[in-house]
């Protein structure tokens, strides 16, 4: 485990964006590089929320609420006991990081950040994942770009893993 990432101070990488983007790939890289827990949002979802995005239809705000509360409480949690981690997490809403932001850890937003057609295209590629490639277009309507105040370090996903990789590995090296 990385020395400045410690128990008195646990740290929570959240890696949003929608989904096909790479979260849960990088999410697990990072978790790996620090050697702390990688939790993947989708896991915390009801079978309920599955059930509805498998269907094609997207979730709505208050099929949202009860997920993202879920997660707040499971992370206060791990502060608590003092674990780090990473979470690959859509935060597609402003209001969603928010709760997010008050688990007890130091916490780090890092939004994969690519165009339509790549994140369709590798969409397409994957099997075996709920989300149909149909509602990529819901999930980018629904995304509420962070605002400045919301200290969010973009990542350009336009590029080989191990670039995007190391990319964050020098924007987090730096920030902790």
């Amino acid at each position: 485990m990385s020395a400045v990432i410690s128990r008195r101070s646990p740290a929570l990488f959240i890696v949003m964006g929608v989904s096909g983007c790479g979260k849960s790939t990088v999410s697990e890289s990072l978790a790996e590089h620090f050697g702390i827990i990688s939790l993947d949002a989708d896991d915390f979802h009801s079978a309920e929320n599955k059930a509805h995005m498998a269907s094609g239809q997207p979730l709505t705000d208050a099929m949202r609420v009860p997920w993202v509360h879920g997660l707040r409480d499971h992370l206060a949690l791990m502060a608590a006991q003092g674990e780090s981690c990473t979470l690959a997490f859509s935060g597609l809403r402003k209001a969603h990081r928010d709760v997010l932001r008050n688990t007890g850890h130091r916490v780090f937003y890092l939004l994969l950040d690519g165009s339509r057609e790549l994140i369709a295209k590798r969409m397409q590629a994957r099997a075996g994942h709920f989300m149909p490639a149909s509602l990529l277009d819901s999930q980018f309507a629904a995304l509420e770009r962070p605002m400045a105040d919301e200290q969010m370090m973009y990542i350009d996903i336009d590029q080989p893993v191990d670039g995007v990789m190391n990319t964050i590995y020098t924007l987090v090296d730096d920030l902790i």
